[in-house]
């Protein structure tokens, strides 16, 4: 089997991360948005702490219950999105030198 050598360089640059990958002479850019992937992560952060709540008052207080779930349930969509616009938005390129 074939050995294929690859560089991997990063970057941080205006809050995108930058990957160039090179492998026999094709470079492969590729661009991902740090700051909605941030803006994901605290998304699940807090889906945590609602759920965490819901779980404690479940028996005690079933109406702030739900209402955390419910809180919960929006954090999480947030959260998707943002990694689906991640998805969607990172640019794969080839281009040979």
């Amino acid at each position: 089997m074939a050995k294929v050598v690859f560089s991997l360089i990063k970057e941080k640059i205006q809050g995108h991360y930058i990957e160039v990958l090179q492998n026999k002479g094709e470079i492969l850019l590729t661009q991902i948005d740090v700051n909605q992937l941030n803006q994901a992560k605290a998304n699940v952060t807090l889906t945590q702490e609602l759920l965490t709540k819901a779980i404690e008052k479940a028996n005690s207080d079933p109406i702030l219950a739900q209402e955390a779930i419910k809180q919960a349930s929006n954090e999480i969509s947030s959260a998707l999105t943002a990694v689906t616009q991640v998805q969607k938005t990172s640019q794969t390129e080839s281009t040979e030198f």
